[in-house]
């Protein structure tokens, strides 16, 4: 069947480089899956589980927004943070869930809800992710 490269590029470093069998993402209209010999396509990402098989083994990455690009073989994300599952610190995504919710339940005039919200659907995810790590 084939592989295709897998690159997870943060604009601080490269969290995935690797000849991989499959690849789902997490789009903004939904999720979407990459195999070998995928047409050319660009996709926006949204906050998710970037899940993909390298020799028969599963792996997830935590993905924070940013876009998949396939071409030729290659599937490149430019995320604006990543972390694979078994690099996430549980006790850091907790310690930043109970800041949201706080946030969010204080009904502070001066709070950007929706950026107080966005972090607290993050840290949802991140935990969710390092479970499977």
């Amino acid at each position: 069947m084939g592989t295709l490269q897998l690159e997870v590029v943060t604009p601080d470093k490269t969290v995935v480089s690797a000849e991989v069998e499959m690849v789902v993402c997490p789009g903004v209209e939904g999720e979407f899956g990459v195999l070998p010999q995928h047409v050319s396509m660009l996709s926006a990402l949204k906050t998710g589980d970037l899940r993909y098989r390298a020799n028969g083994k599963d792996e997830n990455v935590f993905i924070s927004g940013g876009f998949a690009d396939v071409n030729n073989d290659v599937l490149t994300v430019l995320a604006e943070s990543a972390e694979l599952a078994r690099d996430i610190d549980a006790a850091r995504a907790q310690a930043a869930r109970e800041r949201a919710e706080k946030r969010l339940a204080a009904h502070d005039d001066s709070i950007d809800q929706a950026r107080a919200e966005a972090a607290l659907q993050r840290a949802i995810v991140r935990l969710q992710i390092a479970q499977l790590g």
